[in-house]
């Protein structure tokens, strides 16, 4: 379980195919932290933890997450978005994010507003993934509060804090990242569409 609270940028250092899964070693503030086995949220999507060296750290994504994902779009030299797993007992800043993404979604319109910006996101609704105003979506792991909803469509505000310290000052239209729409939200349009 992680917060959608991101903890720092991390870069990819190497990208190793083997077979159809994907090696992803990233360099990062936080590597000397991890441990073999720990769970790490990247751009939302919670990998494992195989290896871990001086400055950084190896995850392996199987081909399920790289179809399902924007992790198959990376590029050495790429930013991701980390989070390490939530501590139990702590404050849930965010909302309860799983780190498993539902779908991807593509960058619409990006707009300044007098010193914070609003993004414009669309996904394909035949998955049947609710937003609605005021509500909790997570895009590429960091927790947001939906501003417009739309059948397929949102839009979110962004603060300055988090466009200086996300992947978000690097979007722009078309940009594919990753969606975890909100675990109630979830379970309650699928509870009504089996009435």
């Amino acid at each position: 379980m992680f917060t959608g609270i991101i903890e720092t940028l991390g870069e990819v250092a190497e990208l190793r195919k083997e077979g159809s899964n994907l090696h992803i070693t990233i360099a990062s503030p936080l590597s000397s932290e991890l441990k073999i086995d720990q769970s790490v949220a990247h751009n939302g999507v919670c990998l494992t933890v195989v290896s871990v060296d001086t400055g950084i750290y190896t995850v392996t994504a199987i081909d399920e997450t790289l179809q399902k994902t924007n992790l198959g779009k990376l590029r050495e030299g790429e930013r991701v978005n980390l989070e390490r797993a939530m501590i139990l007992g702590s404050r849930l800043d965010g909302h309860i994010v799983q780190g498993h993404v539902d779908q991807t979604g593509v960058c619409t319109a990006v707009s300044e507003e007098d010193g914070s910006w609003v993004f414009s996101f669309e996904y394909d609704a035949a998955n049947g993934n609710p937003t609605i105003e005021k509500g909790s979506i997570t895009i590429d792991g960091t927790s947001l509060t939906v501003v417009d909803s739309g059948t397929n469509s949102f839009s979110v505000a962004i603060i300055p804090y988090t466009y200086e310290h996300t992947r978000f000052n690097s979007y722009q239209v078309g940009s594919v990242v990753n969606l975890e729409f909100d675990v109630i939200g979830k379970y309650v349009a699928k509870l009504m569409k089996g009435r």
